[in-house]
């Protein structure tokens, strides 16, 4: 894995999240709505996260590889737990049905609690991210290991 096709992943990811720092509708659909406030701290790990993997590859590479595993856990469980258990830690289940009504779905299902279309695909991202890192990080463990 080259560390071009990591950047690429990684920029794909910061843009398709920055989506949720400002909301996002077009024709009258509502993709994601405007979460800067409980999410943008986290926009900011991960965009320092990403310009150190850039300008500080040893170090950043780990800072990337550990937040994006440590930020799908937390999605996991914000999102897939409830899916999965119809019910979980972050509130109650109607309430996260009520939450996310208005955003553009694949499906509904009366009673259970399905991930939006923009979940879903940053759930892929972030899982995206996170297999090209350690596949770099593995790469580059046995090309230094080569060398020596």
């Amino acid at each position: 894995m080259k560390k071009i096709y990591c950047i690429v992943l990684q920029i794909v990811l910061l843009a398709w999240f920055f989506l949720d720092m400002t909301g996002f509708y077009f024709g009258g659909h509502c993709l994601v709505i405007q979460s800067y406030n409980d999410d943008g701290i986290f926009f900011l790990i991960y965009f320092a996260a990403v310009i150190l993997f850039i300008t500080q590859e040893k170090t950043g590479k780990w800072f990337v590889a550990i937040f994006t595993a440590l930020w799908f856990i937390t999605q996991f469980i914000c999102h897939e737990w409830y899916t999965i258990f119809n019910g979980g830690f972050m509130g109650g289940l109607e309430g996260k049905i009520k939450h996310f009504q208005g955003t553009i779905h694949w499906t509904a299902v009366e009673g259970r609690y399905i991930p939006d279309v923009y979940h879903t695909i940053l759930h892929i991202l972030i899982l995206s991210v996170f297999a090209s890192t350690v596949i770099y990080i593995h790469n580059t463990r046995n090309r230094n290991n080569i060398a020596a």
